[in-house]
C-alpha cells in the first residue's frame, strides 16, 4: 500500500489518535482501510463495498454470516 495515502480518522476518535479506524481514498478510487493501532494491516475495497459493510453495520446485521 502508497505510503502517500491521505488518511482520515473519525471525528469520533479518541484525543490521542491512536484507537481509531482510517479510511483513505486509493488511486484507483477504492477504498483503503486501516486500524491505527496497526497501520501496516490495511483492508482494501471498494466503495461499494463499503457503503454495504456501513449498512450492514447500520442495519444490525454485522458479525453474522449468510445462510
Amino acid at each position: 500500500m502508497p505510503a502517500e495515502l491521505n488518511w482520515f480518522k473519525s471525528s469520533y476518535s479518541e484525543a490521542a489518535g491512536n484507537a481509531c479506524v482510517e479510511v483513505a481514498v486509493r488511486e484507483d478510487d477504492g477504498i483503503a482501510i486501516r486500524d491505527s493501532v496497526f497501520p501496516e494491516r490495511v483492508l482494501r475495497t471498494s466503495r461499494a463495498g463499503l457503503a454495504a459493510l456501513v449498512a450492514g453495520v447500520r442495519d444490525g446485521r454485522s458479525g453474522r454470516l449468510p445462510g
